[in-house]
């Protein structure tokens, strides 16, 4: 390795080029006024088969972040590449007789969420960074080391065999549940392993899903079918994106099956509620884990999404949660650089941290909360759940109130999910 060469300098260093990483850079290279300076860091290349973020897994994106996308000139363009809505959720417990659903209208929205692959959200997001003038691609670079003192943070970074500092008022760590960067700062995290594994494919039925998700728990974990697109238009009322939750073992045999066996695993396990299932896609199966950092703030630092906290699909609310912390985040960047402040100082992160943490913790241990109730039998357990899902028929502002949670409207909102530019 040569020896370091000549600093750069940048406003705010994003390390992490994945769809959170991305989408604050896209959030701040809009905001007027500000003119910041942005360089994103990333290791894998934005076009390889290798990249995380950008797979071809879905995510269901809540309510608020279609707004915040929809603020930041994005969502139009993710509309055209494929973007299914959400009307109607059914949750049921197998084997119980309890069971809800929630319904747009009663939440006058025109849609309660979005299926959208992660493919099209990186894609959209690419052509983002790639369109404006003031953020660097840094791409593919490793990151090597983390400095940061009163005036300014300093990250080394190996690019091409040659190692590079990389000054900048504020370091945003973006890198993902094994972030690099987080642990390069000494932050120390909670983890947790759930002993689980999801299962995730694409899944056609006989009949057209009519814009209908299922969440169905089961005793070894739950189990969600959303209405997904098909770009080939032959399945395209007819397909879902299905995660299924079992044990490390058992998804990993479940996944190996040919695809008649595993239709009439998934029929048995699922029953016939969404139809019968006559087509099955390529199969993934990925380790589930809890990680909440105990830090979200340091002088020149701020860590978000997946390095922050990495949550169980249960909910959907993973990638959503980051979001989340992209607009608070941005929004206090901005708003400090208006005012003449360094948003790298200590006092203007701690604003973000107060802000941000009552959505971080009530989202993470709701979600928790979740699976270890309903993947438990214990019969007073099982009943105290079961009338807990029919008294939400009955009881509106119940809800309500878990649909706006669901929605990712928790508290106070930034700009961006209000439709307000930064």
């Amino acid at each position: 390795m040569t020896a370091p060469e000549s600093s750069i300098d940048y406003d705010i260093l994003i390390v992490g080029g994945g769809m959170v990483g991305a989408s604050l850079a896209c959030a701040l290279s809009q905001a007027q006024g500000a003119k910041l300076r942005i360089a994103v860091v990333e290791s894998t290349p934005f076009d390889s088969a290798q990249q995380p973020s950008f797979d071809a897994r879905t995510v269901a994106l809540s309510d608020s972040s279609r707004v915040i996308f929809q603020t930041l000139d994005l969502w139009a363009e993710m509309q055209a590449l494929g973007v299914m809505p959400i009307e109607r959720i059914h949750v049921s417990d197998r084997g119980h007789m309890g069971s809800t659903h929630m319904d747009c209208r009663e939440q006058g929205v025109a849609a309660l969420g979005y299926v959208v692959e992660t493919r099209v959200i990186g894609e959209v997001l690419s052509a983002c960074i790639n369109k404006r003038d003031n953020i660097d691609l840094i791409c593919p670079a490793r990151v090597e080391d983390f400095k940061a003192d009163s005036d300014s943070a300093t990250v080394s970074i190996n690019r091409d065999g040659k190692c590079e500092n990389l000054q900048a008022k504020l370091v945003v760590a973006a890198d993902g549940g094994e972030s690099r960067l987080r642990e390069l700062a000494g932050i120390k995290t909670i983890r947790m392993n759930y002993g689980q594994s999801a299962l995730i494919a694409n899944v056609a039925c006989d009949r057209p899903h009519r814009h209908i998700a299922y969440e169905r728990f089961t005793d070894s974990g739950p189990m969600a079918l959303l209405p997904t697109c098909d770009h080939t238009g032959s399945d395209q009322e007819h397909l879902y994106a299905l995660v299924w939750i079992e044990s490390p073992e058992r998804a990993e045999a479940i996944a190996a099956l040919d695809e008649a066996a595993f239709l009439q695993q998934l029929q048995e396990r699922f029953g016939r509620r969404a139809g019968r299932f006559v087509k099955a896609g390529v199969r993934h199966v990925y380790p589930l884990k809890f990680l909440q950092a105990r830090e979200s703030v340091r002088p020149r630092l701020a860590i978000i999404g997946n390095a922050a906290h990495s949550l169980h699909p249960v909910s959907g609310q993973g990638f959503n949660l980051g979001l989340r912390d992209t607009a608070v985040l941005a929004q206090v960047i901005v708003d400090a650089r208006r005012k003449g402040e360094d948003p790298g100082k200590l006092e203007n992160l701690q604003d973000y941290a107060r802000w941000r943490r009552r959505d971080q913790w009530q989202t993470a241990l709701s979600t928790d909360s979740l699976v270890r109730i309903f993947s438990n039998n214990f019969p007073p357990l099982a009943l105290a759940r079961n009338i807990g899902l029919l008294a939400l028929d009955i009881l509106p502002p119940l809800k309500k109130r878990l649909a706006r949670h669901a929605m990712g409207y928790i508290g106070k909102q930034p700009r961006l999910s209000r439709g307000l530019p930064l």
